[in-house]
């Protein structure tokens, strides 16, 4: 049996938008080649890819599940054989999907995509963002060649890129706080807003180890989203002082105690294994003004 990339390349894009239709339109051909090349990686190999659901939404099957994830890896190992070819005559194109979170999407990621362009023009950088447990699946089942997420990086091949200390932010009505030298979570933690920014591992930890309890008084899900509530008086914000730097504010920054460190960094498969353009697309970011100011 011969493997068609084509139809992988197909298979793949169904397997992420779960929509002939959609996969169809974003592939510039039409629904019955979809349908047709889906059919003929069925039959070719001997079991059902796609199943619908009760609801009539398409739906992969165990086997197609496992199916996608190899097909995403042939993918890779195809782009890197051409962009070896290239690097050998002195070119370097395809394509590097990265994932990252909001906050590093604003401060490290524009800078490092402008350099690496005009670096490699002929490399195409796909952005996909998400919270770092969705970019931790991700990069899992290959769906983006390299991710940028906080710590923990249990599981990946991992490059930390700084450290990231978390700050509490009060509005100006909070006078009785304005000249205290910290924020004690102890004496607060029925009044803290929690942003869902990546470092949910690193505060349970630390509220474990000083017996502090958990309450969520309020969850929100951005940064942007913490600031307004905390300009409503509705609570003492808790933030990574990296995910505050995304967003404009007039709140009152504060430290902490306990202290509350989290690491960011990048997390791939495997390193060794990266396509020579995501191997200079990660050096560039390593390498940037930006990631060393936070550093």
């Amino acid at each position: 049996m011969v493997m068609n990339m084509n139809s992988l390349h197909i298979f793949v894009k169904v397997a992420e938008t779960l929509n002939m239709t959609e996969a169809a339109n974003e592939l510039y051909i039409s629904q019955p080649a979809v349908s047709k090349a889906i059919k003929t990686m069925e039959t070719s190999l001997g079991v059902k890819l796609l199943i619908r659901d009760k609801q009539n939404k398409l739906k992969l099957t165990d086997a197609g599940m496992e199916i996608a994830v190899l097909a995403r890896q042939m993918i890779v190992i195809e782009n890197k054989i051409y962009q070896v070819a290239d690097q050998e005559n002195h070119l370097l194109r395809g394509k590097v999907k990265v994932g990252s979170f909001p906050a590093v999407s604003a401060n490290i990621l524009p800078q490092a995509i402008a350099s690496f362009r005009s670096k490699y023009p002929l490399v195409q950088i796909e952005l996909v963002e998400g919270t770092s447990d969705q970019i931790k699946q991700w990069v899992e089942t290959r769906l983006v060649d390299l991710g940028i997420v906080a710590s923990p990086f249990d599981g990946f091949e991992s490059q930390v890129l700084f450290q990231d200390r978390m700050a509490a932010v009060i509005p100006e009505q909070y006078h009785h706080l304005k000249d205290a030298p910290f924020i004690d979570l102890k004496k607060h933690q029925n009044e803290l807003i929690f942003c869902k920014g990546g470092h949910e591992v690193a505060v349970s930890q630390i509220f474990q180890k000083h017996r502090l309890e958990l309450k969520e008084n309020l969850t929100v899900q951005n940064a942007e989203t913490l600031v307004n509530m905390v300009n409503n008086n509705l609570g003492i914000g808790l933030i990574s002082n990296f995910s505050l730097s995304s967003v404009s504010h007039r709140l009152i920054k504060k430290d902490i105690s306990p202290q509350i460190i989290r690491e960011v960094g990048m997390i791939t498969p495997s390193f060794e294994e990266a396509t020579p353009a995501a191997a200079e697309f990660m050096k560039m970011i390593i390498e940037s003004e930006t990631v060393r100011s936070f550093s």
